[in-house]
């Protein structure tokens, strides 16, 4: 695709850098004691909401990209939006609508993986995140394969669970073990068909590692999957309850690992000539067990004999390094991102963040691609997060990434910063309330870091967020909307990210502040901070994006 030139317009713009600054996971909540945004104390955020040209941001549903309002925004999402400039359909969508217009079925990669084991008289196995949070993916996508398998004649097809309790409610997991037994039991009452859930264990103990923080997930996720190595059970509900009669109140992402056995042998570890479909539409937390399974020369564990089987992704997880090799649904196509435009026009740019979001504003925000557009011109700065449990440290790295800013600033003309803090998502998964609301001010406290090298330097802070968490940390009676306590009165934890609107202040030097005014958009969403960057920097809107937030005075 051809990109639309960067138009700059005489005596337009500001002189310094547009910072844009991402609290990730931190929305704009009802304000009440679930809220822990709200009870955080935030004296740079305050001055932003005074001082800034401010409005709300949609970052769920439709305006990033979702199949519906329903569906919660999610980091991944988040920041494709924001580095696009425009709406564009992603995983979640991408995927459903290949099921339903069958050109997932049609694809080379499914119908390599089920030849395969049909010629083989093998086993089709299928791996994923078991829930309908729609964020990395969903039990319907995976029913609808399962169901397409048993017609198109497989006859034995595993699954091995990776338990939510992080996009949905903390301990659901029976609601979908109990749903997809009842499907598997279906399928099992035709001739020839044994169609088993395999393995399993919660999403933050084995396999969903990302960004290589700790390949010991996936070392476990390896035994119990691919070797059968492991605590056995004889279902996914036996292994549930019995963790959870162990261990009174474990969440669903912690639970440990279980294998599937009957006689005292694993039921189905993957073996040389099986098929095996990773079902997860979002690519972050399956690259490494992905690499697991197709890289020759691997040193990251003890991995064993790789077994050679046939295997696809969802989707493209990582285009740069083509991963997977297969993939049932191509990805979306996002060129003409901001930061390639701004690197076409000679623009310097810098993108700063702890190792658990750094691919966001890097490989996300440049429209799923890995490497710079022009290495002479931007300037990629990875600083290691600390291992979790993340609520032990609710500070994280946001005080350094600020630190690095300031210095790179000093050092070099930067036009475009981007910067990613962690905190208000990663320690909010935790369900951590007190936790959250010190990742807040952790947060706040580093944004008062850049507010004087920023202003000083004429440049624009721009302070957004990728979509909501931290606001909300209670679970809410869905008819209601009323906080779901426990027999002791306390507030049910809610871990997952929220459909709340996320705030956008931008704050101008003074000088510049009767410069620009904020313009009349309709339904403003993430989409609209690139074209508002552009207008900053002194560039026309690019052709094709959404408008801008803000207008010349």
């Amino acid at each position: 695709m051809n990109c639309p030139k960067l138009v700059k317009l005489p005596g337009q713009g500001i002189a310094g850098p547009v910072v844009v600054a991402i609290m990730d996971g931190v929305g704009i909540g009802r304000g009440d004691e679930a809220d822990a945004v709200a009870k955080a104390r935030k004296p740079t955020i305050e001055r932003l909401a005074r001082e800034a040209l401010t409005t709300r941001l949609a970052a769920h549903g439709v305006a990033v990209g979702m199949p519906s309002d329903e569906d919660m925004g999610n980091s991944e999402v988040g920041h494709n939006a924001l580095g696009a400039g425009r709406i564009v359909d992603q995983g979640a969508k991408l995927v459903q609508v290949a099921i339903d217009d069958g050109s997932l079925f049609r694809g080379d990669a499914w119908r390599a993986v089920t030849s395969a084991v049909k010629q083989r008289g093998s086993a089709l196995h299928f791996l994923g995140l078991l829930s309908d949070g729609n964020v990395h993916s969903h039990i319907n996508h995976l029913i609808a394969m399962l169901r397409r398998a048993s017609d198109e004649g497989v006859r034995r097809a595993y699954v091995h669970v990776l338990l939510d309790g992080r996009d949905v409610p903390k301990t659901s997991a029976l609601t979908y073990v109990d749903a997809l037994e009842a499907v598997l039991a279906e399928i099992r009452q035709k001739p020839d068909r044994d169609y088993r859930i395999a393995s399993g264990g919660g999403r933050m103990v084995i396999t969903m590692d990302r960004y290589e923080s700790d390949w010991s997930m996936v070392e476990r996720g390896w035994k119990v999957h691919v070797r059968g190595e492991g605590p056995q059970f004889a279902s996914a509900r036996a292994a549930v309850d019995e963790y959870r009669a162990k261990k009174p109140g474990i969440i669903d992402q912690d639970l440990p690992p279980f294998v599937i056995a009957e006689g005292g042998k694993p039921v189905a570890p993957i073996r040389d000539g099986d098929g095996v479909i990773v079902f997860n539409f979002r690519g972050d937390r399956m690259l490494e067990i992905v690499r697991a399974f197709e890289t020759d020369d691997f040193d990251k564990f003890a991995r064993g004999k790789k077994p050679d089987v046939a295997f696809a992704g969802m989707t493209l997880y990582d285009g740069d390094t083509h991963s997977p090799r297969q993939f049932l649904v191509p990805p979306p196509q996002i060129s003409c991102t901001i930061s390639e435009l701004l690197a076409d026009a000679g623009v310097e740019q810098l993108a700063v963040s702890e190792t658990q979001k750094f691919g966001h504003v890097t490989y996300f925000w440049n429209g799923n691609r890995t490497g710079a557009f022009d290495p002479k011109l931007e300037k990629y700065v990875e600083i290691p997060s600390y291992q979790p449990p993340f609520e032990q440290k609710p500070e994280m790295r946001a005080k350094e990434i600020s630190e690095c800013i300031v210095a790179e600033l000093a050092a070099r003309d930067y036009k475009l910063v981007r910067l990613n803090y962690a905190n208000g998502d990663m320690v909010g998964h935790t369900g951590n309330f007190d936790a959250t609301v010190k990742a807040v001010e952790a947060v706040d406290s580093a944004l008062a870091l850049l507010v004087g090298p920023v202003l000083d330097r004429h440049g624009a802070l721009v302070v957004i967020a990728d979509h909501g968490n931290a606001d909300d940390k209670a679970e809410r009676n869905k008819k209601t909307g009323e906080i779901v306590r426990d027999t002791q009165g306390h507030m049910i934890p809610k871990t997952s990210h929220t459909l709340n609107p996320v705030p956008c202040y931008i704050l101008l030097a003074a000088s510049d502040r009767g410069r620009f005014a904020l313009a009349a958009v309709d339904r403003p969403g993430l989409g609209n901070i690139a074209a508002t960057i552009a207008v900053l920097l002194g560039f026309a809107p690019p052709a094709g994006y959404l408008p801008s937030l803000v207008r010349p005075a």
